[in-house]
């Protein structure tokens, strides 16, 4: 039976069986060899997509703008201070205004809550572009990736480990899905970062279901063993104080993925794949701001581990991170 999917909402993997995320990623991988090709239809000629970011972004709102543009859609670009939203107008009034005005909008931002409060009165679909609790555009972009690196796998026979702070929306949203796609999934961080209980048992449950493997642990050689991917984000995320720096680089040092995590996988083809931004090097505000505050220890080895003339960055074209192979 053909899946469709039409005017559904996509506010978390949650809300969707493994057969509908598969045929999200099959979607995608057909209509990335359409455009590579030359032969992309385009099938929202005339529709308007309004993008809201409450918090910016640069390759999400860039895969959004690239694919509308590429299937004949128009969008609008709603940035942080350009609207009302929140001061002089609840999410909920402006849900039902941009639903008569737009086909589709992308939210951005902050609590899951707002965006399932957009989803539920727009009444047009709505597509959550990253809130605090989950990012599950990414997580199609990274499912993808991982079936065009590990050719003649499926997605139950892929392992992964995720390291650093598991608690975040990537950690949350990388274990839904892997749960819900029966993978081997390991959230490789300190106790107090793994993700909510509750997430997990729901989690748990799905795995039970659908064979995936779900191990959350301490012990990074024990997390990392045999896997086929390494990822990891960054320690503090998006809205948190500065401040958190000083806890973090202590508590997350020994999470850092370098050539000593990559050689304790004992898989020499292994892959390394990051969400992106990465503070990897003093090139950036912040990275320098790090590195005056916290010494550039951490930095050297990691930069040592990035520089190795084997290794290859190879950016993929509609997904949005980055595989690093050996």
């Amino acid at each position: 039976m053909a899946t469709s999917l039409k005017n559904r909402n996509f506010l978390k993997l949650l809300d969707y069986t493994p057969a509908e995320i598969q045929y999200l990623i099959d979607l995608a991988i057909n209509l990335k060899a359409a455009k590579k090709s030359g032969n992309e239809k385009q099938t929202l000629v005339g529709k308007n997509i309004a993008l809201i970011f409450e918090k910016s972004s640069t390759r999400t709102r860039c895969a959004f703008e690239v694919a509308a543009f590429d299937q004949g859609a128009q969008v609008t670009y709603i940035g942080p201070s350009g609207s009302q939203i929140g001061h002089k107008e609840s999410m909920k009034d402006t849900a039902r205004v941009l639903g008569r005005m737009y086909d589709g909008i992308e939210y951005r931002g902050y609590g899951q809550n707002i965006v399932e409060e957009l989803g539920e009165f727009a009444g047009v679909p709505v597509w959550n572009g990253l809130t605090n609790e989950f990012h599950p555009t990414q997580i199609l972009a990274d499912l993808m990736t991982m079936l065009e690196h590990a050719p003649g796998k499926t997605l139950p026979e892929l392992s992964f480990a995720y390291l650093g702070d598991a608690r975040n929306n990537m950690g949350n949203s990388l274990m839904v899905g892997a749960a819900k796609m029966g993978m081997d999934i390991r959230l490789v961080a300190p106790k107090s970062f793994w993700p909510d209980e509750a997430l997990v048992t729901q989690c748990r449950e799905i795995a039970s279901v659908t064979g995936a493997r779900i191990t959350l642990t301490e012990d990074v050689e024990e997390g990392v063993y045999d896997v086929d991917f390494l990822y990891t984000d960054v320690w503090v995320s998006m809205g948190e104080p500065k401040e958190a720096w000083a806890e973090r680089v202590s508590l997350m040092a020994p999470y850092q993925i370098n050539q000593q995590v990559i050689t304790a996988t004992r898989n020499p083809e292994v892959k390394f794949m990051h969400c992106l931004p990465a503070f990897h090097n003093e090139h950036t505000t912040v990275g320098r701001e790090i590195e005056m505050a916290y010494g550039s220890k951490d930095w050297k080895l990691l930069k040592r581990f990035l520089n190795r003339p084997t290794l290859l960055f190879s950016m993929k074209q509609k997904t949005g991170c980055t595989p690093l192979k050996r």
